[in-house]
């Protein structure tokens, strides 16, 4: 159900140990979900909120915060891996993503050894190493790449991060190949409803149609992607849950459905779209509609470049602060 005729896959973006035991199990047989996405926040929330990790924390005592941190984690995304590997030794999808340290997003050797030790760790083929879009981002993603490590490009917000995540991918992907590989994959998660909670007060005094922003602004950087022709790359629309409002919880993922392309939303966005489904593709979008909405709203006094680096900022400080948190949490 969750890839059809026209290529869209429907990623869940949770992960909790017990609901990886049960639910997660059934919603894979019911071909409903293809892959997973983990951020700090998610397992921040899980490993503070749920009392499935308190065994195997009194199991850990003496060790690091991160220490501890990392051996609650791997378990969770080694288990989802292998509840998702016959989807991807059939070749449809089948990954578990998982983010390295946030606060390494300006250290690409940190980075690039971090993710190197995650994957190794792990041990399973269909693990994404999530790498925040920062300059030393771009270097680590052609680094792990190169080794055949999947990338999950993450906190990407600007058109110009994702020619950049591209330049970055390609590079690592020709390596690989070259060197006798046979199979990498990458995916560019466009952050998305940030842009609308940010941007709506400020649009409808205006007198301007809110959630566009986010919807155009990932439609923008998909069809930058699909001209870019690379299959084992794709755009994966993130930050798809609807906080508040008026619109339908499924909004982000119904307007967002492309062909090559992944949505992955909270467990209860994937059950409102599940409740109606559809079959008919959005986007692409073309070029000249999505020019003119930003040359409307950049006339009305939205300065793009200054939001692009807003979100970013708050996306590293959130995922920063709830990691540190986490941490503190389980000292």
């Amino acid at each position: 159900m969750s890839e059809n005729n026209f290529g869209f896959s429907l990623w869940l973006d949770f992960v909790e140990r017990d609901f990886l035991k049960s639910e997660f199990l059934s919603l894979i047989d019911k071909g409903i979900v293809t892959g997973a996405t983990s951020n700090p926040s998610i397992f921040a929330s899980a490993i503070t909120t749920s009392d499935a990790y308190g065994e195997q924390l009194k199991s850990l005592d003496g060790k690091s915060p991160k220490d501890k941190y990392e051996a609650l984690a791997t378990e969770d995304i080694k288990n989802a891996a292998k509840a998702l590997y016959p989807l991807y030794e059939e070749g449809n999808d089948g990954y578990i993503s998982f983010e390295v340290d946030p606060r390494l997003c300006d250290d690409s050797d940190g980075t690039v050894e971090e993710g190197k030790r995650l994957f190794a760790a792990i041990g399973e083929p269909n693990v994404m190493i999530k790498v925040p879009a920062t300059d030393a981002g771009y270097i680590a993603m052609a680094e792990l790449l190169s080794m055949g490590i999947p990338v999950n490009a993450t906190l990407v917000f600007s058109p110009q991060q994702a020619k950049s995540c591209l330049k970055a991918m390609k590079h690592g992907l020709d390596v690989f190949e070259n060197s006798g590989g046979e199979r990498a994959e990458g995916v560019i998660s466009v952050f998305v409803s940030r842009f609308d909670r940010l941007l709506d007060p400020k649009l409808e005094e205006m007198g301007i149609t809110p959630s566009q922003t986010g919807i155009l602004n990932a439609a923008n950087i998909y069809n930058i992607v699909e001209h870019n022709h690379t299959p084992s790359i794709r755009t994966l629309f993130a930050s798809t849950g609807v906080k508040g409002g008026d619109l339908s919880p499924d909004y982000y993922i119904r307007e967002l459905l492309a062909p090559h392309s992944v949505n992955t939303a909270p467990l209860s966005t994937v059950e409102a779209y599940l409740a109606n489904p559809t079959t008919e593709p959005k986007l692409p979008t073309h070029i000249d509609e999505i020019a003119d909405y930003f040359t409307l709203i950049e006339k009305s006094g939205v300065e793009m470049t200054a939001v692009y680096e807003e979100l970013m900022k708050d996306g590293l400080q959130a995922f920063e602060k709830a990691f540190v948190e986490m941490l503190d949490s389980i000292r």
